[in-house]
């Protein structure tokens, strides 16, 4: 049969795959959900929520031990030249307890809080992003997160001492699906007291040295079997496994990251997580708290970024003075420095509302990977610009002529990815749209299913009245519009008021959108990525001044410094810059060119503006856009290796 037969679902039947795995209940309040039905929920965040005292005992040793270990036994330019984490770096983590930093200390883990799991992958990820890369990848969402969430008791057992001292990965991409699991072809088919996988999954990181995986396939309905995309922990060791290739790219040169075919694996049953056809939804729920990894990359690299383009702005002069003293380069350290803290602010507020364990943090894990994964390349691509040719510039080869070795191509290099990891930007929307949007679709998702009958939508219509005619008067007037409010935030009580006040103002433009297009706003990407990219900036605003108005008190910072005063200067700098971002999407909300860039791009699929690329000659070597995945046996030899 070929791949497309196989491969083909059409758009109503993946949506449904796609919406069957959703989590739909709320049952915990959730800041950034209410925040875009335009009610300004403060009190779920503030005051920012510290960890208690034995979390941060724990915490703290281990920062300290890691960040010895980092800084004396790991040599990032060597990981960057060889395009390999040394296995002795890999083992030292094990023996550190890195690996199993997220387990529970009964199961051979440290047991250590989210807040305290962030801190360290930025350390980690500070001297190398592929180790940070490695070690997310592993306990984010590898075999720990969905096994510690989902797994039986036995499971826990069996697997969770294995996942404190191996690696692991989380399989599942394939060389045809990305977002659209919908189109899976992995299959397990039920034999006796196993499965029998067949399949092959691409981009597979860790999968190069994993001794453990999650793989999602496809199990068939048949008597007995409900069937569906299912998640199964599979032993790197079991015969029929062949990891094709190992993947390189652009920037995280160090990571093993593969192609990985399966052929007449044999799992055990008792390996099945959660139930048949829960895989999916595993996945995502594993994802919600796991998306924090990449902010903690992220953050990192925003305080780096603020350190050499301080250092290097005082130190090179131009004109008769230093480089930072010029307006055109004070913008940007200004920029580079506020987004820094913002950053670590939307990081640390996040994990400690996941360790918290009183809020729903789907979202507010969401924006904060979508948001800091594009400011961070912003925050690298303008520090680039301060060094100017010495940002472009290997560090190896400023050093070999004489100057420090600043790797700021490097970062601009590893950075990228994290636009796509764990989610696309433009999916990352989509995602995060549709949880705003899920007030509005679960009291009048039926007008607007085409599915629905007559009398499915006449009730639909009749709840839709009463939700609108109780909602509606709330986006009128509020505390932003009350200049003694949020008092007690000082210089930022202006912008928390602006919060309260966009917030509003979004929840209308939701909801007007929501009238004008009804089932369309689905198709307005465009919209509904500017709509997600303001909650982002209006998160990021209330965690800043959150975080800062807890830094400046007599209490101490929350990431165990006390700047004081000068943490209110700061997040003041980030929130204005944050409200011209924040004008500038509220105007592309209904003035833009998104209809006739539509239009326009099916004229260029079409091969109408073909012309436009004459005259060039194209270097690509040869070879089908996407590569064969027909299941089978692996006509290559297995470069998986294991360490230690």
């Amino acid at each position: 049969m070929s791949q497309q037969t196989h491969t083909h679902v059409d758009e109503r039947t993946a949506r449904k795959v796609a919406e069957e795995a959703r989590e739909t209940e709320w049952r915990l309040p959730s800041f950034g959900k209410q925040l875009f039905l335009g009610d300004f929920r403060l009190d779920l965040i503030h005051p920012h929520p510290r960890p208690d005292a034995e979390d941060r005992r724990k915490g703290e040793e281990f920062l300290a031990r890691l960040t010895e270990f980092c800084a004396t036994r790991v040599d990032g330019a060597l990981i960057e030249r060889e395009s390999r984490i040394p296995d002795e770096v890999v083992q030292g983590l094990r023996d550190l307890g890195a690996l199993g930093m997220k387990i529970p200390e009964k199961y051979g883990g440290l047991g250590l809080s989210q807040l305290y799991y962030g801190r360290a992958l930025m350390v980690a990820g500070s001297v190398s992003p592929a180790l940070g890369a490695l070690l997310s990848a592993h306990q984010s969402i590898g075999v720990p997160q969905p096994v510690a969430k989902f797994g039986t008791p036995e499971q826990k057992d069996e697997w969770l001492p294995r996942c404190a001292r191996q690696v692991s990965a989380f399989l599942l991409t394939e060389p045809d699906v990305g977002s659209d699991p919908a189109r899976l072809r992995a299959t397990a088919v039920p034999d006796g007291d196993d499965y029998v996988l067949n399949g092959v999954k691409l981009w597979t990181t860790n999968g190069v040295i994993a001794d453990l995986v999650v793989v999602m396939a496809r199990v068939p309905k048949s008597d007995g079997h409900r069937g569906g995309i299912s998640a199964f922990i599979v032993d790197m060791g079991t015969p029929g496994i062949t990891v094709e290739n190992r993947n390189a790219f652009m920037g995280l040169r160090g990571i093993e990251n593969g192609v990985t075919r399966f052929h007449d694996v044999r799992v055990p049953k008792k390996n099945l997580v959660g139930t048949e056809g829960a895989g999916l939804k595993i996945a995502l729920t594993t994802l919600n708290t796991g998306r924090l990894s990449l902010p903690a990359m992220c953050a990192a690299s925003g305080k780096w970024a603020a350190k050499i383009a301080r250092e290097w702005s005082k130190e090179r002069v131009q004109w008769g003075r230093p480089v930072g003293e010029h307006e055109a380069i004070s913008r940007k350290i200004a920029f580079i420095s506020a987004t820094a803290y913002a950053m670590e602010a939307m990081l640390d507020l996040s994990g400690q509302l996941a360790d918290d364990e009183r809020n729903d943090i789907r979202i507010e894990a969401a924006l904060a990977k979508l948001w800091s994964s594009e400011m961070a390349c912003r925050a690298a691509d303008e520090l680039m610009q301060v060094r100017g040719g010495r940002g472009y510039e290997t560090a190896e080869s400023l050093a070999a002529r004489g100057e420090r070795g600043v790797p700021v191509e490097q970062l601009v290099r590893d950075l990228r990815i994290n636009r796509i990891f764990e989610g696309s930007t433009e999916i990352m929307h989509l995602l995060i749209a549709r949880e705003a949007v899920d007030a509005h679709l679960s009291v009048a998702g039926d007008i607007i299913d085409p599915d629905a009958s007559p009398g499915q939508k006449a009730r639909a219509a009749a709840r839709a009245g009463g939700f609108y005619a109780r909602w509606l008067p709330t986006l009128v007037t509020g505390a932003g519009q009350r200049p003694n409010s949020y008092t007690e935030f000082g210089p930022l009580a202006k912008h928390l008021r602006y919060v309260e006040r966009a917030s509003r103002k979004l929840a209308r433009s939701i909801f007007y959108a929501a009238g004008r297009w009804q089932g369309g706003l689905e198709r307005k990407q465009g919209f509904l990525g500017r709509m997600v990219d303001i909650g982002a900036e209006l998160y990021a605003m209330s965690a800043v001044c959150v975080r800062a108005h807890a830094d400046a008190s007599p209490d101490g910072g929350i990431g165990g410094a006390a700047p004081g005063k000068s943490a209110l200067l700061l997040a003041d700098a980030f929130c204005r810059q944050a409200r011209v971002r924040v004008e500038e999407l509220f105007d592309g909300l209904w003035r833009n060119t998104d209809a006739m860039d539509v239009k326009l791009a099916r004229a260029v699929l079409a091969g109408d503006f073909a012309w436009v690329e004459e005259g060039v000659l194209d270097p690509s070597i040869p070879g089908p856009w996407i590569a064969p995945s027909e299941p089978g046996p692996s006509e290559k030899e297995s470069v998986h290796r294991t360490i230690g």
